[in-house]
């Protein structure tokens, strides 16, 4: 199938965010009739709804589908705000658990009614409502180049984040914006709970982040820049744009067993598992208040927690399924090569929509 029709739209932005959003209309859309089903979705770009996959929804139900593609979960958080008077779309995908209270506190969501009894007890641990809806899961955490630790340079494997505040780490570390990053968002959340446990109570997260800056942390626009063009254990090795100056990087748990998966069960990346030191990011389906074809959003939300489409998400997606029994496929080294958060960040919803505002000023002010 060739691809959607490209539109560009000038939406302001809430958050700490500008410019112009990418919107894409899936082909399956377009030409139909006012009167034939049609489901639109806002989302981000998610590797795991391919064409095929949005096709056979449609075969399997008569609803054609429209995709409004954004660049993140918090463009999609904008986007149902802004249009919250006159809403665009009936679904949206990729609100995670940083974004979600506040979608929910802003009256943008309604109640779901999908047969969701498959999913898995964890999924449901950051939000249990009848708001959202769990479809895939990660642990954020930040990835190094194994290759790049060497004792005798100083360059140890770190036991705590003020490790990397040191020389030998010095603008050996990329981390994407929290500001632009959902990611990034996550990872600082993170740092608030993990300085707020650790042994040293003089010093706070605030703190960290100012020594990072003072180290020379590259802070990236996402996670796609600090991946694919800082990282040097990933594969943006193989791109022509590839800078290569960051041993450590903001990613999930798992991109190691991502990076052995497609590289043939090879991979020099592997996680810092350390307490509180990583975020458990769930991503959830969410129905939009006021839309007309909650019916069709339903059976969506449906289809996405399908054994088909969910299992697949590891593959698809990079990211864990969240149906019952589940886990990563052990070809190529996917299973063995992802690394299992030791402990993650204990930071509910509803902390993070009351305190975001403070922690983002906050981080703003230690980087300044």
């Amino acid at each position: 199938m060739r691809l959607g029709v490209l539109l560009v739209t000038c939406i302001p932005l809430l958050t700490p965010m500008s410019g112009c959003l990418t919107e894409t209309i899936d082909d399956n859309a377009i030409g139909v009739e006012s009167d034939d089903k049609v489901l639109t979705i806002v989302t981000y770009d998610i590797y795991g709804l391919t064409s095929e996959r949005i096709s056979e929804f449609t075969n399997q139900t008569g609803i054609a589908v429209e995709m409004i593609k954004l660049g993140d979960a918090g463009a999609v958080l904008n986007h149902l705000l802004q249009t919250k008077d006159a809403p665009q779309a009936d679904l949206a995908l990729g609100l995670d658990n940083t974004y979600l209270q506040q979608a929910i506190d802003r009256m943008v969501l309604q109640e779901h009614g999908a047969n969701v009894s498959n999913i898995m007890d964890s999924a449901w641990a950051p939000y249990n409502g009848s708001m959202a809806v769990p479809f895939d899961q990660g642990s954020i955490c930040l990835n190094y180049d194994e290759t790049s630790i060497n004792a005798s340079q100083g360059r140890d494997v770190p036991t705590s984040l003020w490790d990397l505040t040191s020389d030998a780490w010095k603008g050996k570390v990329a981390i994407p914006s929290p500001v632009t990053s959902s990611p990034g968002r996550a990872f600082m959340i993170a740092t608030t709970d993990y300085f707020a446990n650790d042994d040293d109570q003089n010093t706070d997260w605030s703190d960290w982040w100012s020594a990072m800056q003072d180290n020379d942390v590259i802070i990236t626009s996402g996670w796609t820049e600090a991946y694919e063009t800082h990282y040097t254990g990933g594969y943006g090795v193989w791109n022509d744009d590839h800078v290569g100056d960051a041993n450590f990087v903001v990613s999930y748990c798992h991109s190691p067993g991502v990076e052995a998966y497609w590289g043939d069960n090879y991979t020099i990346s592997t996680s810092l598992t350390l307490d509180r030191a990583s975020f458990h990011q769930v991503e959830y389906a969410t129905i939009v208040n006021g839309t007309k074809n909650a019916e069709y959003a339903n059976l969506f939300i449906e289809y996405l927690l399908s054994e088909e489409v969910n299992l697949d998400m590891p593959i698809e997606n990079s990211m864990y399924s969240v149906l019952r029994d589940s886990e990563l496929p052990e070809d190529n080294g996917y299973r063995y090569h992802s690394d299992l958060a030791s402990l993650n960040a204990q930071v509910t919803p509803k902390q993070i929509a009351d305190n975001m505002d403070s922690w983002l000023a906050a981080w703003e002010a230690a980087l300044a």
